[in-house]
């Protein structure tokens, strides 16, 4: 059937192709062959006339030419291949980002909104497993030291058993993951061989829009596959994504290409392509890529620490638009506006109030909103860092201590031996917006980000809120750790989803 769909697929691109000629082709000028004959001398020599497009006084502009730099940094991208037997769900109300994934059985009326290329939203997107059928899943990466470290995206190799990268010379290796960060989708794998060839690393800030960029990958699974176009935008803020501001391309980018290199045409990668926006489930002009600068922090973070630490301050915002300008006396809408401030917190320690609008952070601009979290993130918990703040339609030097913005209960690795693994979600307490959406009632469970192993397989999904576990009721992540830790072979979670409770029983992993 697929062999099928592919073939319909070609067939179409073959029509297209023809019309999209028809289209573009040059109408010649009609001449009188007796007024030319009247006019033209007797003799004449026979000299060749210059093509059409060469009479036509326009610019000539030169295309690049990518061969170099596919032929020096191509054999450092990788394709990797990963086994699971598990996989997860996650609910993302949104519609349009997707990977475009291999499976077609998806009801979910809401799949269309994915957080990475191969697979789905945050990791493979396919069926609950029945009987611990093994799953097979296609990314690609690339080598950033001779010994073997390589980055890739955190939703390739997520729920991973086995991991199996394969160099362009055809030498294949078995991955270890070093770490994965999934609120940046960055994970850093290492094989074990020397003198290996590197990429250059370059840096997003440098990047403009309009120039062009490069991408090497392995879409459907055909490596070191090379598409290129132009950066059409940059910070893209996702409505998935609170802490990367996105390289938005027009690169051809399909399943396979997920944790593969965006280059520049010096030979720098400045990004790692992991999104892409599409209503058909394949590539339809905008892709996005992970900043170069963020992944490489969280690079270093991961294989120093085997963890990401992030800053936070503490506030809600929102964007800024012409009205909020004229109310707030800005120059012009920019910023972020702090609609509320969490009691008690580093940005209310520091005198931040409710109307405030954040203009800079270190004396750099705050364009839009989602540039504070991004900044933030990047920022050492317990550092110090001074905001300029528009108050009364003056701008005031606001030194805020940042704390240390927590991370959810991690999912378990097949290999670890983490109790909280058993269930296999990941969690973490309800905001107070939150619990007011679920009537108050449910302000002391724990909000599903994500759910895999032992809790999809029963049905637990992401967006439903646990509220107690064999009866005892839960009001952190370390406590529902310690109780699954107790807990036999099976276990009674009850679960709110929307207004409705119910108890889910749950056979542990």
């Amino acid at each position: 059937m697929q062999l099928n769909r592919m073939v319909k697929n070609l067939v179409l691109a073959g029509v297209l192709g023809g019309a999209g000629f028809a289209l573009a082709k040059i109408e010649m000028p009609i001449v009188n062959p007796a007024v030319a004959a009247v006019e033209a001398p007797t003799v004449q020599p026979m000299v060749p006339t210059a093509p059409v497009a060469q009479q036509i006084s326009s610019p000539q502009v030169a295309l690049p030419n990518f061969t170099g730099l596919v032929q020096r940094y191509g054999p450092a991208v990788v394709n990797i291949t990963v086994t699971q037997r598990a996989t997860k769900t996650n609910a993302n109300p949104h519609r349009q980002l997707q990977p475009g994934g291999d499976d077609e059985s998806d009801d979910d009326p809401f799949s269309q909104f994915f957080r990475g290329l191969p697979f789905g939203p945050n990791g493979p997107q396919r069926a609950v497993p029945r009987n611990g059928i093994i799953q097979r899943g296609l990314g690609s990466g690339f080598i950033v030291s001779p010994d073997g470290y390589i980055m890739t995206n955190a939703h390739v190799v997520d729920g991973a058993t086995d991991v199996l990268v394969k160099l362009t010379d055809r030498r294949e290796f078995k991955a270890k993951v070093i770490g994965s960060d999934k609120k940046s989708d960055i994970a850093v794998i290492k094989i074990d061989a020397k003198n290996l060839p590197v990429v250059s690393v370059g840096s997003a800030d440098r990047v403009q829009v309009g120039e062009w960029v490069v991408a090497i990958g392995s879409p459907f699974g055909f490596d070191n596959t090379v598409t290129a176009g132009i950066v059409s935008a940059k910070a893209r803020s996702l409505p998935s994504d609170n802490f990367t501001p996105f390289i938005q391309t027009d690169v051809p980018v399909n399943p396979g290409n997920s944790g593969g290199p965006l280059f520049n045409l010096s030979g720098e990668v400045i990004g790692i392509n992991s999104q892409i926006f599409s209503e058909s489930g394949g590539f339809q002009g905008i892709s996005f890529a992970i900043p170069i600068d963020i992944a490489i922090n969280v690079k270093d973070q991961l294989v120093a620490h085997g963890k990401v630490t992030r800053a936070r301050i503490g506030v809600v915002i929102q964007d800024v638009n012409q009205g909020f300008a004229n109310t707030f006396k800005l120059p012009r809408p920019m910023g972020a506006l702090v609609s509320d401030v969490e009691a008690d917190g580093p940005a209310s320690k520091a005198g931040l109030k409710s109307g405030d609008v954040i203009t800079k952070l270190d004396g750099k601009d705050i364009e839009r909103s989602a540039d504070l979290p991004a900044r933030v993130a990047t920022l050492k918990p317990g550092s110090t860092t001074h905001l300029e703040v528009y108050r009364n339609g003056k701008p005031i030097d606001v030194a805020v201590s940042l704390g240390e913005l927590k991370d959810t209960v991690a999912v378990a690795k097949a290999d670890e031996a983490e109790s909280g693994g058993r269930l296999g979600v990941s969690v973490r307490p309800l905001r107070p917006e939150e619990a007011k959406q679920l009537g108050g009632a449910s302000s002391n469970g724990l909000l599903v980000e994500e759910s895999s192993g032992a809790a999809a397989e029963a049905g637990i999904q992401a967006g439903d809120v646990i509220l107690s576990f064999n009866g005892q009721s839960v009001q952190s992540a370390d406590q529902l750790k310690t109780l699954i830790a107790k807990a036999g072979g099976n276990a009674a979670v009850l679960i709110q989803r929307g207004k409705a409770r119910l108890f889910v029983p749950v056979e542990l992993g």
